[in-house]
């Protein structure tokens, strides 16, 4: 596409300020501890993350503990990833209008951002953790790069076909025999055992991202979509209404499809859970312009993991396989050991004090510097050099 062409696409719709939207900070930082909220069941399994894959929820709890931990992985299973998801795709709008602004071709540069991503991504994966998302997100963002300035009505067939994409996808696995199960070998104790593994079951790990795109495609456009409705500005009340309204329909089919089994673990993840996260995106920028006080530590410290939301998802997955796994202090073998309500009430404190720690990390290095540690890799890797604070 042309840059007279982007241009045209984009004469119409007012700009917000070009400065940081801070409810958009606000809500990344509740989607990165959101996502963590998700993440941290899977480092407290006795499996490891690779246990999800074979259908393990509450296995061995008594009713009322295991109904708990269903509820309780209910509350964050999929909603903030698809938030995040969301959020990505008004930063990919934002970052087209200012190359359009500065007269540069689009998507350009772009794509060198989108392939550092993917580096990235692929050295948290094979590192860190199993279900990494920055690798969908990095393929997810070059196939969105050439919709985001084309037509309204290109715009709206895409999400269109992602939809109708992901919903038979998800169909198809969840009407499979057995369901969205695999069965794999019991998780190394040692951690360049667990590298292996992923290194050696890379197709099956990696077979997410088959999920992860066309979700990705269609929320990335929802969100460029609503920034440009101004659902996250002042303005945007009667949009953020519909929104949330999106999200109450789609609450309860969430909570049932949670407590429904493991077999309807996709349905729950990648068909209820975004339409909840559109609700929660506008009930969270109504709760921000609704405060008439200033900034409290909260939201300050939201604001902060917000800006530093690439280092804190990495740092929470680093942080929670050395406190969950046997090669580190191996606390998801201890608390699996203590059996009821011990294993399931321990998840939630291990989530707040992960989370403390990193939101209190991501506001003292913000003192110094502009961005958080691996957005300056990414910032300096595309040629610029950020300030320091103080």
């Amino acid at each position: 596409m042309s840059d007279s062409g982007a241009r045209a696409s984009t004469g119409t719709v007012p700009d917000p300020a070009r400065s940081r939207i801070p409810t958009l900070d606000v809500l990344r930082g509740l989607a990165i501890l959101g996502t963590f909220a998700s993440n941290v069941w899977l480092f407290a399994a006795p499996g490891g993350p690779a246990s999800l894959l074979g259908g393990e929820r509450a296995a061995g709890l008594a009713p009322g503990p295991a109904a708990v931990e269903t509820f309780l992985r209910f509350l964050a299973n999929g909603k903030f990833l698809a938030l995040l998801t969301l959020l990505f795709g008004v930063g990919m709008e934002l970052q087209y209008r200012a190359a359009v602004r500065r007269g540069l071709r689009w998507p350009g540069r772009y794509l060198l951002r989108a392939g550092l991503l993917l580096v990235e991504g692929l050295l948290h994966y094979v590192l860190v953790f199993e279900f990494d998302v920055l690798m969908g997100y990095a393929v997810t963002s070059v196939v969105v790069a050439y919709l985001i300035g084309r037509s309204d009505r290109a715009r709206t067939a895409a999400i269109a076909v992602a939809v109708t994409v992901q919903v038979l996808l998800v169909a198809l696995l969840t009407a499979a025999p057995g369901g969205p199960s695999v069965d794999l070998p019991p998780a190394p104790v040692d951690y360049l055992g667990q590298v292996a593994m992923r290194m050696e079951h890379w197709g099956v790990f990696r077979a997410e991202i088959v999920l992860i795109v066309p979700s990705g495609v269609a929320l990335f456009l929802i969100g460029a979509r609503l920034l440009r409705a101004g659902a996250f500005g002042p303005d945007g009340t009667r949009i953020r209404r519909r929104m949330m309204l999106v999200g109450a329909c789609g609450l309860p089919l969430n909570l049932l499809t949670s407590f429904a089994g493991p077999r309807w673990f996709l349905v729950d993840r990648y068909l209820c859970a975004p339409l909840v996260a559109v609700g929660l995106a506008a009930a969270v920028t109504a709760s921000v312009f609704g405060l008439r006080t200033g900034a409290g530590p909260l939201r300050r410290g939201l604001t902060a993991v917000g800006r530093t939301a690439m280092s804190c998802y990495v740092l929470q997955n680093v942080v929670g396989s050395a406190l969950c796994y046997p090669w580190g202090l191996g606390l998801a073998a201890t608390a699996a050991e203590a059996g009821g309500w011990t294993r399931v009430l321990w998840v939630p404190l291990l989530w707040a004090v992960v989370c403390a720690g990193f939101t209190s990390g991501a506001v003292l290095w913000l003192r110094r510097f502009d961005r958080g540690p691996l957005e300056l890799v990414m910032h300096r890797a595309m040629g610029a050099r950020p300030p320091l604070r103080g």
